[in-house]
């Protein structure tokens, strides 16, 4: 039986996120949730009857057009042209586990009551989130401004019963799933076109996966330059405690401490060293990969606090009696985070693909690249141009995004975060970490056969053994790319526990 996560009854946090994002889980409100949003839609509906004053989005056009009055008879058809007229995204598919994740962020964010929807429109989204009916959404048309509209429009297209889902592995209509469901599309109401596109949950939930892929990277990058230091036959000194302890940067602390946990045991890390200093590469690993956590901290507390929070636009006070136009739909906190993170990611790939020129260099006792014949064999001299080339396209797109602005809407949204670039740019970085982590890992691999009989640490040898069957030893030159893949393949499945990551 699937576990049940109930909305508004706890906040969302990174062990939590995990589970939900790794395990199957239901969706369902908590009671508390249900009366904020019941009050809040009738607080609105109740106010709209009284008043006929002008209220953003509600009775007025959007953007540029907020001064022009819309009469009572045309709310609804105002709220689905909103959606459609927006629905302007382009490009690749947003990945269907990403999509998931803007559900139940968008729910989430709903779920707080000051957004005016009516309960039946949450459950909706929650019904798709349940059933995992995702919406067709595409990666290119938010500036993180006004809220991500351009994807959120495609993620809402959907309880319209309009647009595409992606459900049971096809790509089909959103009006055939809903009735093969037993769904019913909604008709919007006031400001709910509005409360669906305006938010940060395109950005956030690219944010969330990123979180997630970043500890886990961090964590691999530790294990894998551990597997390095032994195998690069490295002094153990700078990961001395009393060195870090002088310099208290958290991460730098956690890395040395991690790094020396990964080598207790090692019969190469006690051996007698020929060299007194080692490359950067490898001395400085707890300060790279430390500033590396440290970024991942600062980002995580900003995309923590966005995801618990409401960045629709007007907000709706039902204890104050007011309903405010303001601007929690910008995006710029997590442009800022989301570029840091890019670039902190982007340096774990640096420091490693530059342990891994220093272990096919022929040095410290081993071969040139790495293989028993170098010459006959070229061995692993070419994963590393591969790695090289990766590297150098994560320093372009390290390049921020969040120093850009583009004015649109005539002017009326004048400065815009372009959070949602820095978020794509950020997973592409991501995914690009994994393969030179993965092609490190295959160097330092093999590189330890070569120091035998000496054996490195019990822990690391467990990695080694579970890593062996799917990358063999290279004896003689092979498809290298099959490995690589292969290489990738294992740093996916390994489970981590969320102790040793958070």
């Amino acid at each position: 039986m699937e576990e049940v996560y109930e909305i508004g009854a706890s906040t969302l946090d990174l062990p939590l996120l995990q589970k939900l994002t790794a395990e199957p889980h239901q969706l369902r409100l908590s009671e508390a949730a249900k009366q904020r949003i019941e009050t809040a839609y009738e607080y609105l509906h109740h106010k709209m009857q009284q008043s006929k004053d002008p209220v953003y989005g509600i009775n007025t056009g959007f953007g540029s057009l907020c001064n022009v009055a819309i009469s009572d008879d045309k709310l609804t058809q105002l709220q689905e042209n909103l959606v459609m007229s927006h629905a302007c995204g382009i490009g690749e598919e947003v990945p269907t586990d990403i999509v998931k994740t803007m559900l139940l962020l968008k729910a989430q964010s709903l779920s707080y009551g000051h957004s005016g929807v009516a309960l039946s429109t949450v459950e909706l989204l929650m019904e798709f989130y349940n059933n995992e009916v995702f919406p067709v959404v595409y990666q290119q048309g938010s500036l993180g401004a006004s809220g991500d509209l351009a994807p959120l429009a495609h993620l809402a297209l959907p309880l319209l019963g309009k647009g595409a889902v992606n459900y049971q592995g096809e790509r089909r209509e959103a009006s055939e799933v809903l009735k093969e469901l037993g769904l019913t599309p909604i008709k919007l109401q006031a400001k709910e076109g509005l409360a669906l596109l305006n938010g940060t949950q395109f950005m956030s939930a690219y944010g969330v996966e990123l979180l997630l892929k970043g500890y886990k990277q961090a964590y691999l990058a530790d294990l894998i330059a551990a597997l390095s230091v032994d195998a690069f036959d490295c002094n153990l000194s700078p990961f001395d405690p009393l060195v870090h302890l002088v310099r208290p940067h958290k991460g730098q602390i956690n890395t040395a401490a991690r790094i020396l946990e990964f080598l207790e045991g090692s019969e190469i890390a006690a051996s007698e060293k020929s060299s007194v200093q080692d490359p950067y590469s490898f001395r400085c690993v707890p300060q790279v990969h430390g500033a590396t956590k440290d970024a991942l901290d600062f980002a995580s507390k900003t995309i923590l606090t966005e995801i618990n929070s409401v960045t629709d636009n007007p907000n709706i006070f039902v204890g104050e009696d007011r309903i405010i136009s303001g601007g929690n739909f910008h995006g710029q906190p997590l442009a800022l985070a989301l570029d840091y993170l890019g670039i902190a990611l982007a340096e774990l790939a640096n420091i490693s693909e530059r342990r891994t020129y220093q272990l096919v260099s022929g040095l410290r006792g081993l071969p040139d690249f790495l293989v028993q014949t170098p010459g006959l064999h070229s061995g692993f001299m070419i994963p590393q141009y591969t790695a090289a080339s990766i590297v150098s396209q994560n320093k372009q797109l390290a390049t921020p995004a969040s120093v850009d602005s583009i004015v649109s809407s005539n002017g009326q949204e004048d400065h815009v975060s372009m959070g949602a670039n820095a978020a794509t740019k950020c997973y592409r970085i991501a995914v690009n970490v994994q393969k030179v982590l993965a092609i490190e890992l295959m160097n330092a691999s093999q590189a330890l056969v070569f120091r035998e009989p000496l054996k490195t640490a019990p822990f690391l040898a467990s990695i080694l053994a579970l890593y062996r069957e799917e990358v063999p030893f290279v004896s003689e030159d092979r498809l290298l790319s099959e490995d690589i893949h292969a290489s990738v393949g294992f740093l996916r499945s390994l489970q981590i526990d969320s102790a040793e990551l958070y």
